[in-house]
């Protein structure tokens, strides 16, 4: 019988040839995916925003964080008594929007949580508000000079609001009054505190928010600790 010759080639598996380093996506894909990511659900599912003001006590204070979630209004309109966040009126009231506003590119640099601490980057256009929703399209709406709010011949219940519109001996209010319709695709948002909120009361086009400026509802209040849980409505 002949001898067989072992073939040390012929057994195990082959060497695979070395990989190449890619220094740059080694070090940078990571990081890009990251941004990507959180771009990405910032822009389309939710993000994170604070109270800068007293328009909507007592129920939110300032400083108060909260989530805003972008989904809802995707499949239906706002409803009255929902929280809205939304761009600025300087943004879309024709009566403020001049034609020196920011590109959106600046707007989305302000909202970063480091580039928008640039002196001179910021501008009116591209800060954000938040109301509440008190009427929708087709509502017949009138707000007294207290700041209560009536909707198609019927008060509105608003719990949650306490701070109205002092008024005079003569029942006389430094607060605007109104009376409208609400057009199909609008809303009117007011602030909880009725009288120390710059809302569509004062806005000088007119006092509708069209409903493709909200950015999403404010549905959870995350901080301060001993406030956390759901805004309800």
């Amino acid at each position: 019988m002949p001898n067989v010759q072992h073939d040390p080639s012929s057994s195990g598996p082959a060497p695979s040839a070395p990989t190449r380093s890619h220094p740059f996506w080694d070090f940078w894909g990571p990081v890009l995916f990251t941004l990507a990511l959180y771009f990405g659900i910032r822009h389309f599912v939710a993000e994170a925003r604070f109270i800068p003001s007293g328009s909507m006590l007592p129920g939110l204070q300032i400083q108060d964080r909260l989530l805003v979630e972008k989904l809802t209004y995707g499949s239906r309109s706002p409803q009255r008594g929902e929280i809205v966040v939304f761009n600025s009126p300087h943004a879309f009231d024709p009566a403020l929007r001049s034609a020196g506003s920011p590109s959106a590119l600046r707007c989305a640099l302000v909202s970063f949580p480091l580039l928008g601490l640039i002196p001179g980057l910021g501008h009116p256009a591209c800060d954000a508000y938040i109301k509440r929703v008190v009427a929708v399209g087709g509502d017949r709406v009138v707000v007294n000079p207290r700041g209560e709010v009536s909707v198609n011949g019927q008060a509105l219940n608003e719990p949650y609001v306490t701070k109205f519109c002092p008024l005079d001996d003569q029942g006389m209010s430094l607060c605007r009054t109104l009376n409208v319709t609400v057009p199909e695709g609008h809303v009117l948002a007011l602030g909880d505190n009725r009288s120390n909120s710059w809302d569509g009361r004062y806005w000088p086009g007119g006092p509708f928010l069209p409903e493709d400026q909200i950015i999403g509802r404010a549905f959870w209040r995350f901080w301060p600790l001993n406030r956390v849980g759901s805004l309800g409505s």
